[in-house]
């Protein structure tokens, strides 16, 4: 049995998995996390936008949620996580996800006659538009801001990987 760090991740994880496929969006992982990406999520074949667009994603977890002014203060990346999501300067638009999970791991899933439910709710925030810190330390933290508003679903997953494709020259 996983301990129970590993299985929020787990779960947060598989949450992502749940909402891409309910988009009809593939996802894959690499066999090694070096760079910052839980998870690559595309769509597949031809699009106004090029071919198989997609979005690499950094999965987070927390049970409890810090909000205030209509923002989730998330303290959970160190400043070399922090880097590896910030800035502009990626071929494939990068993506904070962080999914809002029980306390308890027996209250991740429910099922009843209407069908499975997954708890709680998945947020989204692009980093792009902020600065890496420089001398990055592992021990240390950067607060990201995301808004309540970014909540993650099987619409709002596709939209992020169709949208932030840039369209073709010409």
């Amino acid at each position: 049995m996983l301990d129970a760090r590993n299985h929020q991740g787990k779960f947060g994880a598989d949450y992502i998995r749940v909402l891409a496929s309910a988009a009809g969006l593939n996802w894959s992982q690499d066999d090694v996390d070096l760079d910052g990406v839980d998870l690559c999520i595309k769509l597949p074949g031809r699009t106004p936008r090029g071919f198989s667009p997609r979005i690499d994603v950094q999965v987070k977890t927390v049970s409890t949620l810090q909000a205030r002014h209509g923002l989730i203060n998330f303290d959970g990346l160190n400043q070399r996580q922090f880097n590896k999501l910030a800035g502009a300067d990626f071929t494939v638009p990068r993506y904070l996800f962080v999914v809002h999970v029980p306390r308890s791991a027996a209250h991740y899933a429910d099922l009843n006659t209407s069908g499975l439910l997954l708890r709680h709710i998945g947020y989204y925030v692009s980093l792009s538009n902020l600065d890496t810190v420089a001398s990055p330390d592992s021990g240390r933290r950067v607060r990201v801001k995301i808004p309540m508003s970014n909540i993650l679903t099987a619409t709002s997953l596709l939209e992020l990987v169709i949208e932030q494709t840039p369209l073709p020259a010409g």
